[in-house]
């Protein structure tokens, strides 16, 4: 009887799961919309948004060797989550690809939240590695100049030395803490 009872569980909890990402994708995040120019317009309203928030971003930026913007990442989650997002890969201020960034996690989580975030490429080598892979995965080692309470951080030298610095801005929803680690990111054609 327990194993019947646990079966059933665990049948729930992935239609719960699957109701989330389904709820995902429903929130506006740019699924199942591929044009290229509606996108590009959404990076730029949000990188003027992340600029005139956190005025330190504007200094990193210009230092960068690439910047991926992803305007809206949508996560929901009942037990499972999910979370997904379109966004562009810029080059001194012009789009060269367009990434999705998709995101699964399991656990005692309830609720869902929509944020944006940039990841900044400070070296040749870490844009290169980027761009040359498959799918990039965000890893605990990322380097936060917003950090997980909206404020900004000083962009000091040492931290202008890692290579993927990330700004996680515009949070609304009812999860808290925010964070990249675990987010796929994949090359798209719009």
């Amino acid at each position: 009887m327990s194993s019947i009872r646990t079966h059933r569980l665990t049948r729930r909890c992935f239609a719960l799961g699957m109701a989330g990402l389904t709820l995902t994708a429903a929130c506006g995040n740019g699924v199942g919309n591929s044009n290229a120019a509606q996108i590009d317009a959404r990076v730029t309203a949000t990188l003027n948004e992340m600029y005139s928030e956190f005025p330190n971003t504007v200094e990193i930026s210009q230092k960068a060797a690439g910047m991926l913007v992803m305007p809206l990442l949508t996560e929901a989650g009942f037990v499972f989550g999910g979370g997904y997002g379109r966004g562009a890969l810029r080059i001194d201020g012009v789009t060269v690809d367009y990434y999705s960034a998709v995101k699964g996690s399991a656990g005692l989580q309830v609720g869902a939240q929509q944020y944006a975030h940039v990841l900044f490429f400070m070296t040749q080598d870490a844009l290169s590695e980027f761009r040359r892979s498959s799918g990039w995965a965000a890893g605990a080692d990322l380097e936060y100049v917003v950090s997980d309470q909206g404020d900004s951080l000083a962009a000091d030298t040492n931290t202008l030395r890692s290579p993927v610095l990330a700004a996680v801005f515009g949070r609304a929803g009812l999860r808290v803490g925010a964070t990249l680690e675990g987010t796929k990111y994949t090359r798209i054609i719009p």
